[in-house]
């Protein structure tokens, strides 16, 4: 087979590559430029990886035993009929994932509503971006991760990072941001707050009172963008009664950010022609995250940033096809087009495009936390397929989530290779990878991307969607309700989402092979796209944004005489999500072939270890096995650990599970440890 252009499998970036075989050389693209991070150079390996699945799994007397796909999915469809039959639609959920292609993430949702008639389906992406989600619906009217091109930012004289870390996470991200001075806010001195102007550290769980007193800074000192605020915005009046209490002093005392740099940040801000604020993970995920993030949203529009060409609010999208996974119907409340499954117009239109009727199709289901922790419980599901989500690793809580899944009478996994979710299943089906199968993927800026077929996939291998239209039709469904081609999936997609806020029924296949730039919404074939948002209007009933009253409370769980530090949590260059594709490629486990503690030497000494050594940190949840790596920037109330490691290695079995009142994203970035040497 000759090159293929096609795009990284790993972040919301999706860095445009080329590949031969599995070569990969990198090609001109705008979000990259030609540029490729060390885990999109080495992607080819994992097309190549020796532990590759190439037969469905089945366990026999608890061991996995290879067996034919009829046997395999007779034997699913079988159990899931028996259980439906048993207790009812709810006995079965499903689990999907921020990496999903959008056609698999629309035909999962539809599987599970039409197929399975249950509500219980969510998926991995309420980990990572569902509070910035939240938050941008409710200040907005919508929720689209850069509502601007990544292009735009090169042309930005002020960029603030509120918990983002770029350098690592996506580091081509960092060309667009050459020409800016940078505010970085993060607790640790990160490889992308080592290129800041200014580094703003908070104390862990803070941010929300740093953005108020930010904001505070804006208004006391005369920067408030007052005809912006009054005529595209409303709400501000409330938003300010609460900041106004917050000023950059007594944030000073609560955050550790020296008020003279709160005042620093409002001044550069907005004096700055064009200027950025940008949020990610570290201001999501937090009990509080919605909030957070909404403080930072109420900061940018303050200045009037957002809406205007040049200048706005966007967040850094994480997981691969993190935006369109959560548009087509795999979040528990969603259906198709980003439309509400409670809503009796969306249900209806949906429900005419699927030939069903709109009675027949569930409701709300349960959030990715509680889903997981409602297995084998009193009415809770008692069967669980997951589709491209390693939980045992992703969750909060983990101890807690592989017990849950213990307790079930049937756990299927699609999957490459044998994760350490598919080691636990009853039966596992080999599945393609990225580069064997074509689909498309919404990229952070919201354009819609084509990933073509590069290779062929090992015997054995069956996509996802084939997989799906194998369970459906052997839960008496109509072969054609559910096709296994990807095109014919995404033209039934686009009529779904019609008239929908994603709205992707004028995007085809045929004008992404042409090569079109296409950011939704794309309402005709016609139409162009819309690159930038809220130019003229924000998509609220009058056109206005909203500004949120949002509080500082602090972090879940503080810090007490048993577990005095605080742990947060997050990624390295090499490593991607759970590690189940990084760690299988030599180069980069070579470089972090295990999880490491980030530790403050007095920290370090004060528990009797030193660098290199071996510690137990442990939360009230569970402990984790780690080697120390003594790091002179660290606050010495803070550790800092990957989550990209299996087993006792695991930094999720510290995590908190404790769930944001709106998102439902559970606490990943704070929680109570302690720290001692580990037993020999």
């Amino acid at each position: 087979m000759p090159h293929v252009d096609t795009h990284c499998p790993y972040c919301a970036l999706q860095c445009g590559m080329r590949l031969d075989g599995t070569r990969v050389s990198p090609r001109a693209f705008p979000v990259n430029a030609g540029g490729l991070c060390q885990k999109g150079w080495t992607a080819g390996e994992l097309l190549r990886t020796g532990d590759r699945l190439r037969t469905p799994l089945l366990r026999r007397d608890g061991v996995l035993c290879p067996v034919g796909w009829d046997e395999a999915l007779d034997f699913v469809a079988g159990r899931l009929a028996g259980l439906r039959r048993e207790h009812g639609a709810g006995a079965v959920a499903v689990f999907g994932g921020g990496g999903l292609t959008n056609e698999k993430a629309y035909l999962l949702g539809k599987f599970a509503r039409v197929a399975l008639g249950t509500p219980n389906i969510d998926y991995n992406g309420r980990f990572c971006m569902s509070s910035a989600a939240a938050a941008g619906i409710r200040a907005f009217g919508l929720d689209r991760g850069l509502p601007f091109p990544v292009t735009d930012l090169a042309g930005a004289e002020v960029v603030l990072l509120a918990g983002a870390n770029p350098a690592e996470t996506m580091p081509p991200f960092l060309q667009h941001l050459r020409g800016a001075d940078l505010i970085v806010v993060d607790p640790r001195r990160t490889p992308t707050a080592e290129q800041a102007s200014l580094h703003l550290a908070p104390a862990p769980g803070t941010d929300l009172a740093l953005a108020l007193g930010i904001l505070h800074a804006v208004v006391a000192d005369g920067h408030l963008d007052k005809s912006y605020v009054d005529t595209r915005t409303g709400g501000f009046g409330e938003a300010w009664r609460i900041a106004a209490a917050w000023w950059p002093e007594r944030v000073e005392r609560v955050t550790g950010v020296a008020a003279v740099d709160q005042r620093r940040t409002a001044e550069l801000l907005a004096r700055a022609g064009n200027a950025y604020v940008l949020t990610a993970r570290g201001a999501e995920q937090h009990a509080t995250g919605t909030d957070t993030v909404g403080a930072w949203i109420n900061l940018a529009l303050s200045l009037g940033l957002p809406g205007r060409t040049g200048s706005g609010y966007g967040c850094l999208t994480g997981q691969g096809n993190g935006q369109g996974g959560r548009e087509h119907g795999q979040k528990a409340d969603q259906l198709p087009g980003y439309r509400k499954i409670d809503d009796p117009v969306a249900r209806a239109h949906v429900a005419g495009v699927w030939g069903v009727a709109p009675e027949s199709l569930p409701g709300p289901g349960r959030s990715a936390v509680e889903l997981l922790d409602s297995l084998g419980r009193d009415g809770g599901p008692k069967a669980l397929l997951v589709f491209g989500s390693n939980v045992v690793v992703s969750a909060p809580s983990a101890s807690s989530v592989q017990e849950r899944l213990s307790t079930l009478d049937l756990m299927v996994v699609a999957d490459f290779v044998l994760s350490e979710t598919a080691a636990l299943a009853d039966v596992v089906f080999p599945v393609t990878q990225w580069a064997e199968e074509d689909g498309t993927l919404t990229n952070l800026e919201g354009r819609i991307l084509l990933r073509c077929k590069a290779l062929d996939p090992p015997p054995g291998a069956r996509t996802d969607l084939e997989l799906i239209h194998g369970l459906a039709t052997r839960l008496g469904q109509p072969a054609e309700r559910f096709p296994a081609d990807a095109e014919t999936v995404f033209d039934e997609l686009r009529i779904a989402s019609k008239g929908g806020l994603a709205d992707y029924s004028g995007i085809s296949y045929a004008r992404l092979r042409a090569g079109e730039a296409l950011h939704w919404p794309v309402p005709a074939e016609e139409h162009a796209g819309t690159p930038r948002m809220f130019l003229d209007r924000f998509a609220h009933p009058g056109g206005r944004a909203r500004f949120a009253a949002v509080d500082h409370s602090g972090p879940a769980e503080p810090p007490s005489a048993e577990f005095p530090l605080q742990a947060t949590t997050g990624r390295v260059l090499q490593h991607y999500q759970s590690g189940a594709q990084t760690r299988r490629i030599a180069e980069l486990n070579a470089v972090v072939p295990e999880v490491f503690v980030e530790v403050h030497p007095d920290t370090a000494a004060r528990s009797g270890l030193s660098d290199g050594e071996r510690a137990v940190v442990r939360s009230r949840r569970g402990e984790t096995l780690a080697r120390v790596r003594c790091v002179a920037s660290m606050r010495p109330d803070l550790v800092f650990l990957p989550f990209h490691f299996p087993g006792k290695a695991r930094a999720n079995l510290l995590t908190n599970s404790v769930l944001d009142p709106v998102s439902r994203m559970p606490e990943f970035k704070v929680c109570a440890v302690s720290l001692a040497k580990a037993d020999a």
